[in-house]
């Protein structure tokens, strides 16, 4: 299990990744049409991130403690019938570089593409999460009225809990109705963390 590893002492990325690749190297179907997705854990201030991504889009990025990281990629490998394995790619390349402006502070913006993987009202949740600009917070609420679906919250809420692009598909800019901070899959200290350091470096 990668929690247990994780638990194990792995403090950099080699260990990982040898874990990561016996445990997710085999693609659930042989067939020609498998495809393969690079995986690269990438550092940070806030801890390590897991990346998938194939040559074009990002399919993955999350923090390596998430709770059932593991069940979350499996369900998606099996979803595209992929390997998932240690490498390196375009996407890869262009993500490190994107998370290192952003928490250098030079740039809050993200032009990562990433791929479609969830339901059409998913999909447009997770659209409308990258209108939020940097240093701004929208309500569940108010996230449900601009995607049209006012009686939606909780959808909203689950379709947050659903998103597998922290940070540049930010979902940490989400928040109460009563302005407080809710659920985020990261931890919340690192919710607030990633507000004030948006806060902190938004253009006015």
């Amino acid at each position: 299990m990668i929690e247990a590893q994780l638990d194990a002492g792995f403090e950099s990325g080699s260990g990982f990744r040898e874990a990561f690749a016996r445990q997710f190297g085999d693609a659930p179907n042989k067939s020609r049409a498998a495809k393969t997705f690079a995986m690269d854990w990438i550092d940070t201030p806030l801890g390590p991130m897991l990346a998938i991504a194939d040559d074009t889009h990002l399919h993955m990025l999350e923090f390596v403690e998430r709770k059932k990281l593991q069940d979350h990629v499996e369900r998606y490998r099996k979803h595209f019938n992929a390997t998932v394995l240690p490498g390196d790619s375009k996407a890869l390349q262009l993500i490190r570089k994107e998370l290192a402006d952003y928490f250098a502070g030079k740039s809050m913006t993200f032009k990562s593409k990433i791929a479609g993987a969830g339901t059409e009202f998913q999909n447009n949740v997770w659209e409308e999460l990258r209108r939020v600009p940097p240093g701004i917070t929208r309500s569940y609420q108010e996230m449900a009225e601009r995607i049209g679906r006012p009686a939606a919250v909780r959808a909203v809420a689950n379709a947050n809990r659903q998103n597998r692009c922290a940070i540049i598909l930010p979902c940490h800019r989400v928040i109460g109705t009563d302005g407080t901070l809710t659920g985020y899959a990261g931890g919340l200290w690192r919710k607030q963390w990633l507000l004030d350091h948006e806060k902190r470096h938004a253009k006015s």
